[in-house]
């Protein structure tokens, strides 16, 4: 009986590890450094490792692996791919942190039941597992306090994630503009649109579009919206905007929070980052690196700054 309820569970791990490793594929192009790339590829490459290990304690007690596995895997990976792009990044991570939850849990039942029936085989490849989708949990643990903390996260939002979100917020926003307040506003975002539909006609991509509004017309469109919103009173709106104009890059050196920082050199700036406090604004040096200077170790340096304030946030050691 126990041999039989593990060989059941076992097969379930096998089908989640499949998804797992397409999962883990889909973000490396999400990846914000080498490092995070690297990283997620190698877990892929380990996922394979762990099915190939959980076939053959399947057939070693005696049962025959799902042939159609991997293509289930691939399957369910695809998808859900594809409907989070329709998500805000966070929901999109959980979905994933979810999906390591459960491996871990099953991980963790196998031990018991190999335990239970004296596979000592079984037990220990249940104990690297359980190392494994442990460590996994906290790296994703990390990113979504990452990007709680207003911080660049590890992953890249994909161009509809960003959109989502940003939905998301403005639909929480307090409407504490009047009529005409909204107006003026919105006037100066107006400007921007023969820009846009000229990149729309044209039929550049949606992250051709974002771009090239984010570094031109809009630039100084956002920024004006920014100085209607703070003459007004409405600081709160004006803070979305800034954090906006941040999270594209397009702060001035001026605004941000590393004085001089155009001059610093990358040791420099990699140094100066390690000292910043603020999430927010390890977020703003991040997004203005990389639309300007893209220096890797800087991007690098901010990120593991970023990541040692989310684990301490979180409890995370």
């Amino acid at each position: 009986m126990i041999t039989s309820t593990l060989i059941t569970q076992l097969r379930s791990l096998l089908d989640l590890t499949h998804t797992e490793i397409q999962v883990a594929e889909t973000r490396v192009a999400q990846a914000r450094a080498d490092a995070v790339r690297t990283e997620l590829q190698r877990n892929a490459d380990n996922g394979r490792i762990r099915a190939e290990a959980l076939e053959k304690a399947i057939r070693d007690l005696g049962g025959y692996p799902d042939v159609i596995g991997p293509f289930l895997g691939r399957a369910a990976a695809a998808v859900k791919a594809l409907t989070e792009q329709a998500e805000p990044f966070d929901e999109a991570l959980l979905g994933d942190l979810a999906l390591e939850g459960q491996l871990l849990d099953r991980a963790r039942y196998v031990k018991a039941l190999a335990v239970a029936g004296k596979h000592k085989d079984v037990e220990d490849l249940a104990t690297r597992l359980i190392t494994a989708h442990s460590a996994t949990v906290e790296w994703l643990t990390t990113v979504l306090a990452e990007d709680a903390l207003g911080g660049p996260a590890a992953l890249r939002r994909t161009p509809l994630q960003a959109a989502a979100g940003l939905a998301v917020k403005f639909v929480n926003l307090p409407l504490t503009w009047s009529t005409r307040r909204a107006e003026r506003a919105a006037e100066a975002i107006r400007s921007v649109r023969p820009a846009v539909s000229d990149l729309v006609d044209r039929g550049a991509r949606t992250g051709d579009i974002a771009a090239k509004t984010l570094t031109g017309a809009r630039n100084s469109a956002l920024e004006a919206a920014e100085r209607i919103a703070r003459e007004q009173g409405a600081d709160q709106a004006a803070d979305a905007i800034h954090a906006a104009r941040g999270a594209g890059g397009i702060l001035g050196e001026g605004e941000l929070p590393i004085a001089d920082y155009d001059e610093l050199n990358v040791n420099e700036a990699a140094t100066a980052v390690k000292d910043l406090t603020d999430p927010a604004d390890i977020r703003v040096i991040v997004a203005y690196e990389e639309a300007n200077k893209n220096r890797a170790r800087v991007v690098s340096a901010a990120q593991t700054r970023l990541a040692a304030i989310a684990q301490d946030v979180v409890g995370i050691s």
